[in-house]
């Protein structure tokens, strides 16, 4: 099987940690992903606020791109959910079926539900609102957390609660993205958590970014695939 890695905007820009941690779990598995130089923004933003034609240009390049291979990976479900489910309105897509957000492709093509990670702590689990209610990963995702050594998931009652974030939304109407963060971050804080585990890392900026503000230390946000990264030897 040939894989391909697409790695998006947010990750390459702001967290790479993530990319890492993902190509890490991947060769773990004795895989060998791909990752083509030529990859670009898949175009969300564009498609959200209505510039389709823009869009368009992306969706047709991001094709182009990864025409070559079998398999997807991502470590995002937003941009996942972009390429599985929108790719067809605007382009004739020959991959969108071929894109998997990172949990999904472990437990549900490869067959993996435990790498052997280890990670400490109590945390409350954020599963995007992309991953949750257009590729509906959850189940995965709880899988690969149980497994985890050290670990203990702390369930919330926000824990189905939109961040708050939406890309453009939060620009466009940054008192209610606000809201929607602080909403979602008080049972959370009242679940005594040390971590914040995400499968979005534009969520973990959006979450992380207004504890930052508040000038509150605890939890800490951290990305799925950190997490099962962590305490894997080294290939």
């Amino acid at each position: 099987m040939r894989l391909g890695l697409f790695i998006p905007c947010f990750v390459d820009s702001f967290y790479p940690s993530v990319a890492i941690a993902t190509v890490h779990i991947l060769e773990h598995l004795g895989l060998r992903p791909e990752y083509p130089e030529q990859q670009t923004c898949c175009g969300q933003p564009h498609f959200n606020a209505g510039h389709r034609e823009q869009a368009r240009e992306l969706a047709r390049h991001f094709c182009e791109v990864f025409r070559p291979f079998d398999a997807i990976v991502c470590p995002s479900g937003s941009c996942t959910a972009m390429v599985r489910h929108h790719y067809p309105q605007l382009v004739d897509s020959p991959v969108s079926h071929r894109v998997f957000e990172l949990c999904e492709f472990l437990v549900n093509q490869v067959g993996v539900t435990d790498l052997g990670a280890c990670f400490e702590g109590r945390a409350a689990l954020h599963i995007g609102c992309h991953a949750l209610r257009e590729l509906r990963i959850e189940n995965a995702v709880h899988t690969l957390m149980r497994s985890v050594q050290g670990l203990c998931v702390v369930p919330t009652p926000s824990d189905s609660f939109c961040c708050g974030f939406g890309g453009t939304f939060s620009v466009k109407f940054p008192e209610i993205s606000t809201a929607m963060g602080q909403r979602k971050l008080g049972p959370i804080r009242q679940a005594d958590v040390d971590f914040v585990i995400s499968t979005d890392s534009s969520c973990s900026m959006h979450l992380g970014g207004l504890l930052d503000r508040q000038k509150i230390p605890r939890p800490k946000l951290v990305h799925v695939a950190e997490v099962l990264a962590s305490g894997l030897e080294a290939t």
